[in-house]
């Protein structure tokens, strides 16, 4: 299996990348503001990524970016820039501070990944594949018609009230399926558990 990308995510609303990146080959850590990277970056020095929000609370990306290049252990790290801000000058100001990539939110995540890979391998780092276990191939074969059912409406993106609702059962036994569920994939979250059923051509 090849070695996991270690990428700093700073984000003041990190929960959707914190998930969804790991299956993607990186290992995550995350800061909710500049002050809080910085710290991080001082006590490990081996991140091979830092994928950095522009506007937070503390100190902003901005700032934070700054203080990254100006760090003499730090300064070559590979940093992207991800704001909701889509303004070319601040795009040029970020890039010429030395943001190696800007990423404008909302953002499709095909294409971030695309931004994220192309990085690491200008810096050095190779692309990186999502990392399907055996045991999670296999158990396509475990899941349960029903299991299946609550899947593809958790893919939709139905709440378990929804989905109990829809499937005429109640949400004790929504939430009974979805841990079931989660347990058989080998997975920790909705959205882990919608991209490996994706992945695997689980839901049509």
């Amino acid at each position: 299996m090849a070695e996991l990308k270690k990428l700093l995510l700073v984000d003041d609303n990190p929960k959707y990348l914190e998930d969804v990146l790991p299956f993607y080959g990186y290992e995550v850590s995350v800061a909710t503001n500049g002050k809080e990277a910085l710290n991080i970056l001082e006590q490990k020095t081996d991140f091979d990524i830092v994928l950095l929000d522009a506007m937070m609370p503390v100190m902003n990306g901005w700032d934070t970016l700054k203080n990254i290049r100006n760090n003499p252990v730090t300064k070559n790290l590979p940093v992207i820039m991800v704001t909701a801000v889509n303004d070319d000058k601040k795009m040029v100001s970020g890039l010429k501070m030395g943001a190696d990539d800007y990423v404008v939110k909302p953002f499709i995540l095909p294409n971030l990944l695309a931004r994220i890979e192309a990085v690491l391998r200008r810096s050095g780092g190779e692309k990186t594949q999502p990392d399907i276990t055996i045991n999670q191939i296999n158990s396509l074969n475990t899941l349960t018609k029903r299991e299946k059912d609550v899947l593809l409406l958790v893919t939709k993106g139905k709440s378990n009230k929804e989905i109990a609702q829809e499937l005429v059962i109640g949400m004790t036994t929504v939430k009974g399926y979805i841990y079931s569920i989660f347990k058989k994939l080998n997975v920790k979250n909705r959205t882990q558990a919608v991209l490996l059923a994706t992945q695997m051509d689980l839901v049509k």
